[in-house]
């Protein structure tokens, strides 16, 4: 058996949808070296079944194992956990030389002579050529070596938070010493080709031997019609549509067959699907999950599905579609509770109308007034109004008025004479008229106009007199007429 390897690393079902696809990849290219796989615990028991169909070793591998004296030491620098578990790749001693392939590549040719590299041998990354991009390189499994990064590590760090940049740091020589460990950039070409270098991707993608699908997209992120097994590709990676459609190919054809309801995220999801059959309504569920991720990533096919056509569309349908009926139950529920806001308005109203009759019927007493040279009126709260007399009996005053009469009888006969004002309020509607006393009938005068004076607090119909010595002011016919009105109130 030969003493070489391909490695890659899976976190969770989902990511092992790539891994998978990968392995089938590498044997569809004729590889005739062992394939390995390293798998965290969030990893299931149902996945990693399938994963040892096409793997030949699947390791787990434990960050937080309290037995290994390199992860305790991780964890004073907890921020590097996910980089220290693509380190673990350095313990397959087992093998003599590997390559580590991220589980977001495919592999379109036979590549098996990158084993010839020595370590660390990587391809230029796009952004910075002078690193190198960790989705492939060569490395020799030796202890040694992984205690010395993991030392590395928890001294420096890493300089993008990832293993790229950790690596980059320890193997920081490799843009200067040796330029054989250079990879020729078709060994890890990046899927989403920015428009620096997309001429040279149209021009040189037959050479192309491993497509990574580096970023936010991944394959099995992209939506995907069963029905007709074709993806759906967004503009961005129109460029490279044949080759995602070949990732797609390999795993209708090789990996769908093999997954199962008890895995978990999306491996789970997949597995309702029916291939080459008229949608279902997994499918559109699925589908509408997928264009979620989408455009939750930013990815939106602004020229496909998402097109402002489509979206305008969906648009009008939703206003256009009638409410559904609501149930006998939810009916039954309204009614009631109209039928209860209605009888309340009712018994509002009822009650307005009740107190307005009896305020009309029975007004309250009047303020009383105050014989005081200042004219203030006197408030009493607490005053009953007068009951009505009844229809053949003439009204009888009560104590109260009989000495409020006199006081202004006596007021009336002395020699000084004040002014007197009136002020009247509104009458109410329905007022009764008050029978007038019996008693020699004497001359009216037309009454002088007055000022109105300002309404009380309380709703009354009676008439408000205040009493105010004006010195140096007499008139006979003045006085007459005052104590006439006077008598006449009080009648």
């Amino acid at each position: 058996m030969s003493q070489f390897a391909w490695v890659t690393l899976t976190t969770n079902d989902t990511y092992s949808l790539g891994a998978l696809v990968l392995a089938h990849s590498l044997k569809r290219a004729g590889t005739a070296h062992q394939l390995a796989v390293l798998v965290t615990p969030t990893v299931s028991e149902a996945m990693r079944d399938r994963l040892k169909d096409v793997y030949n070793v699947v390791q787990e591998v434990n960050v937080l194992d309290s037995q290994d004296a390199a992860n305790l030491a991780l964890l004073s620098r907890p921020e590097l956990g996910v980089t220290f578990t693509k380190l673990h790749c350095w313990r397959l001693v087992q093998f003599e030389k590997c390559v580590f392939l991220d589980a977001d590549t495919l592999v379109l040719q036979n590549v098996d002579e990158l084993f010839e590299r020595e370590e660390l041998s990587a391809a230029p990354d796009v952004s910075w050529p002078d690193c190198f991009n960790s989705g492939v390189f060569v490395f020799r499994p030796s202890l040694d070596t992984f205690g010395k990064i993991t030392e590395f590590a928890i001294k420096n760090g890493s300089f993008d938070g990832g293993d790229q940049g950790l690596l980059n740091q320890f193997f920081a020589d490799w843009a200067t010493a040796d330029i054989k460990k250079h990879l020729p950039f078709v060994y890890n070409v990046t899927a989403y080709a920015s428009y620096c270098y997309l001429p040279a991707f149209k021009q040189f993608r037959d050479k192309i031997k491993i497509l990574h699908f580096a970023g936010k997209l991944k394959p099995w992120l992209i939506q995907f019609n069963s029905e007709t097994k074709t993806a759906a590709v967004s503009s961005d990676y129109a460029h490279a549509q044949d080759l995602i459609q070949l990732w797609w190919n390999i795993f209708c054809d090789t990996v769908i067959q093999s997954l199962s309801s008890e895995m978990a995220g999306l491996a789970g999801a997949l597995s309702q699907l029916q291939i080459g059959v008229q949608r279902t309504p997994e499918q559109e569920a699925y589908e509408s999950l997928m264009r979620r991720q989408c455009w939750e990533s930013g990815q939106i096919d602004y020229s496909g599905a998402d097109s402002f056509d489509n979206i305008w569309k969906k648009i009008s349908q939703t206003l256009d579609k009638k409410p559904e009926p609501e149930t006998d139950q939810t009916d039954n529920d309204t009614d009631t509770d109209n039928d209860s806001d209605n009888a309340n308005t009712l018994s509002l109203n009822q009650l307005i109308i009740e107190t307005a009759i009896k305020l009309v019927q029975h007004p309250t007493e009047p303020q009383r007034t105050s014989d005081k040279p200042q004219g203030k009126p006197s408030s009493r709260p607490g005053l009953q109004p007068v009951p009505e007399p009844e229809p053949d009996q003439p009204p009888r005053p009560s104590p109260r008025t009989k000495a409020a009469t006199n006081k202004l009888a006596t007021n009336a006969e002395r020699p000084a004479s004040g002014s007197v004002t009136v002020s009247t309020q509104h009458p109410q509607p329905q007022m009764r008229q008050q029978p007038q006393s019996q008693g020699k009938a004497q001359p009216q005068p037309q009454p002088q106009p007055q000022p109105q004076a300002s309404q009380t607090a309380e709703t009354s119909s009676q008439q408000h007199i205040t009493m105010q010595q004006q010195p140096g002011n007499s008139g006979s016919s003045s006085n007459k007429a005052s104590r006439q009105r006077a008598v006449r109130k009080f009648k």
